[in-house]
Order: C-alpha cells, then structure tokens, then sequence
C-alpha cells in the first residue's frame, strides 16, 4: 500500500507528463492533429473518442451544484455522438477552460480519474506483482498515456516476468521498451513523448524507488510544498462586478477576468478565455464595443462584466 503522499506524488509526475503541471491542469483543453483521441480535457486530458470526457461531463452536469452545468447540458448529446466537430469549437473550449474555477469541476475529476486511472493501474500493479511506488507509478502513467498491454508483453517476451526477474529489473526492462517504442513511433505526436520513459530511467538510475521527496522531474520540483499549492490557473475571485478590467501591469488575472472572456467567447468573439487579460482582450473587448456600439475604450467597467458575465 501506498501512503497518500506517495500516491499523489506518482500522480503528480503524471500530471506534469500530461499537462506540465504539478497538480495537474484542471482547465487543460487540448487538440493535436493525428491524435485519435481528439479533444482532452481535464488533468489527466481524458479524451472525446474514448467515451471518457462525456462521461466526466455528464458526472459534473448531473450534480446540483456545478456552476456551468446548466451551460454544458446542451454540449453533452454532440459528446454522446463522438462529434469530432467539437475539435474546433472554440466556444466549448472557452466554457470547459472556465469550469476548472469550479471546485465541484476539480473534485469531481479528481474522483474520476482517481476510479478510471488510479485504481486499474493498482490493480493491474497488484495483480503483476508490482508493489514499489515507483513501479506503480510507470504502471499508472501507461494506464493514462496507453498500450500497457502490448508493451507489458513485449517486455515479458524479451526479459521474463516481474516474479522471474525481480521488480525492479522488470521496470526498468519495461521502461526501456516502452522508451525504444515512443521514440520510433509513426506517429509524430507519440514520438515526441518518449521524454517520460526517459524522466522515469532517470528516477530508476537515482534509486527513487520508494518517490521520496523532494523530487525533480521535468525541471519541476515536487516537494510537500508544492504538492499542497493551488493548482495553476484556477481563480476564486476576483467575483465579477466588484471593478473594472482593463489592460495593466501586472496583468488582470482572476474569475472576473475569466467570465468577462468567457461572456465575449459566448458573443462571438474568437478570444481564449485564460483568466488573464492582455492585449490581446484589451483589443479584442474594443471590437466588442465598437461594434455593439458602446465606447470602445478597452475597459470593462461592472456595468458591462454584468452584462457579459451573467
């Protein structure tokens, strides 16, 4: 058994694999031509070709409290048909970017991922005779990234089973084929992943067996520190309406800024709600204006949050 820190900690070397963050990021929308996935979303980038992301939506829709539930009902039939139309729909994006400010959205897919990913990759772990952290972590990031089958195979073929060699040969073993696997691919976007096995050899060579912390994968240090921050781009506030947006420095971050973007996505605008107010919104807030015959000035005032925000 794992203890909760080790747990989180082979999640969050997952996490930064699949999204470059510790915590995971909760916002993450992701389109990559030639993946059969489609659109990602989510921490662990659950995917529409797999069922998965409809089944994560329908969870958060379905429960009482969810902020934009009622917003992303009328998306749920077009994930129910696979409409891979939904790759370029970049109002949808926006609305599943805004989501992650929603705590009932970030349980919920912790939950989600925890029973999708999480627990088959400790029972697949068990059941194989894997038991260290590290192991089930290499076991964990297959589940999540794909083809642990064939490649537990392969591996099994060329050097024997975890019970015949040992664990910790057979991880490393594996690593190695999965390694030699990614960087040959055909496909270009699998090629390109083949970092991770090369981040897992790395922690196999440091003797990391056990994930003790702290730890640096991918130049990004996973301690208790960062493992109880917030997680990257998730806003509780600024509340919309309590002041103006507009282009300074530092930058306007924040719920205000991101329903404000959001509101204007909804209108047509072809601007990515981030949370973070730019030039790039400065500019775009203006053609609103202009065109909706209002001052263009670039400045949201409450008035116009309120109104675009609702």
């Amino acid at each position: 058994m794992l203890t909760p820190t080790q747990k989180q900690t082979a999640q969050a070397i997952v996490n930064l694999f699949e999204t470059g963050a510790i915590l995971g990021d909760y916002g993450s929308v992701t389109v990559i031509a030639g993946d059969t996935g489609h659109l990602t979303f989510g921490r662990s980038q659950t995917t529409l070709a797999s069922g998965n992301l409809l089944e994560l939506l329908q969870r958060y829709c379905a429960n009482d409290g969810a902020r934009f539930g009622n917003r992303l009902a009328p998306w749920l039939p077009r994930f129910a048909a696979i409409d891979f139309s939904l790759d370029g729909e970049l109002r949808l994006h926006n609305l599943l970017r805004a989501t992650a400010d929603d705590r009932v959205m970030r349980e919920t897919q912790d939950i989600f991922f925890d029973e999708v990913y999480w627990q088959t990759a400790a029972r697949i772990a068990g059941n194989f005779g894997i038991a260290s952290p590290l192991g089930l972590a290499v076991v964990y990031d297959s589940v999540v990234h794909g083809s642990w089958k064939t490649l537990r195979e392969r591996t099994v073929a060329a050097s024997g089973s975890p019970a015949e060699i040992g664990e910790r040969r057979w991880i490393a073993a594996y690593v190695a084929t999965r390694h030699s696997w990614l960087a040959s691919h055909p496909r270009r976007d699998l090629r390109l992943t083949a970092y991770r096995m090369e981040a897992f050899r790395r922690l196999i060579e440091q003797g990391y067996w056990g994930l003790e912390l702290p730890l640096v994968v991918r130049g990004a240090e996973i301690s208790p520190a960062t493992l109880r921050a917030t997680p990257p781009g998730c806003y509780d506030g600024p509340q919309p309406g309590t002041r103006s947006i507009a282009l300074q420095s530092p930058l306007a971050r924040g719920l205000d800024v991101r329903l404000l973007q959001l509101g204007l996505s909804e209108q047509g605008v072809a601007i990515k709600a981030d949370g973070i107010f730019g030039q790039t919104s400065a500019n775009l807030l203006r053609q609103y204006q202009a065109a909706a015959g209002l001052p263009a000035t670039g400045v949201a005032d409450p008035a116009l949050i309120a109104r675009l925000a609702d």
